[in-house]
């Protein structure tokens, strides 16, 4: 290969790259910086509330006893 062969390919092969740079760029976009707001987290107590009475009661329903409906 001559000279001007090889000087010829860089060219190309650079311009290649530029034009796929751009193209991609323009496709994909940049990348914006985005802000995202986190909750913070309670400070954890050792203090014990007690239950809602309405909801924990003696009469209340309680839903690991077998229930069985009809004969069997």
């Amino acid at each position: 290969m001559k000279k001007t062969d090889i000087a010829a390919l860089i060219m190309i092969a650079s311009l290649s790259v530029l034009f796929a740079y751009f193209v991609a760029n323009t496709v994909l976009g940049s990348p914006k910086p985005a802000e995202v707001k986190v909750k913070t987290v309670e400070k954890i107590s050792s203090e014990v509330v007690q239950p809602d009475s309405t909801v924990f009661n003696k009469e209340a329903i309680n839903p690991t006893v077998e229930v069985i409906i009809g004969d069997q």
